[in-house]
């Protein structure tokens, strides 16, 4: 009977099955490394293109917060100015207002009867002291006055008999309130 050894063969063929399997490991790890290394410069490189946005845009927003504080200031300034214009307006409006008053004054005052002393404008009060020839003119007076177009009322603040030349007038202080707008 002949006898064939099997053995080498079938541990050649394990040989060059565990050959095969520790270059097929050692490919996957290979793979794996170059994997990871690729996976590492990826991530570099990304971190590196964030960190430069992130300055630019730092830079860009500094640049953006400055041009904001100068608007600010323009707006600031276009407020001042507006105030101003508004004011001239107002003044323009109203210069007139002073000469059209005592225009009018001149025609509303009864000449026989009333005498006008002092007038003081302070703001929307106008404040009138006088001599009248007695109380019922100063009375008078004082309703021709609230129908004056310019007065929106007329307070009688002080009255009193006062004697000038051996003729007793009554001397008077009236408050008004104006429709003037300030």
């Amino acid at each position: 009977m002949i006898r064939i050894n099997l053995l080498p063969y079938i541990e050649k063929k394990k040989k060059e099955t565990r050959t095969s399997q520790l270059i097929i490991v050692g490919a996957s790890f290979a793979l794996f490394f170059i994997l990871i290394v690729a996976v590492f410069f990826y991530m570099t490189m990304s971190i590196n293109s964030l960190e430069t946005e992130i300055k630019n845009s730092e830079t860009r927003l500094a640049t953006l917060t400055k041009i904001i504080g100068e608007i600010e200031i323009v707006k600031a300034d276009k407020q001042v100015i507006e105030k101003k214009l508004e004011i001239i307006k107002s003044l323009e409006e109203n210069r007139l207002y002073p000469v059209q008053m005592l225009d009018q004054f001149a025609s509303i005052v009864p000449s026989r009867d009333i005498w006008l002393d002092k007038i003081t404008e302070t703001g929307t009060d106008l404040n009138i002291e006088g001599m009248g020839r007695d109380s019922i003119a100063v009375a008078r007076f004082m309703k021709i006055l609230e129908m004056a177009s310019f007065i929106k009322s007329v307070d009688l603040i002080a009255s009193k008999e006062k004697e000038i030349a051996g003729v007793k007038l009554q001397q008077f202080t009236l408050k008004c309130a104006t429709k003037r707008k300030i």
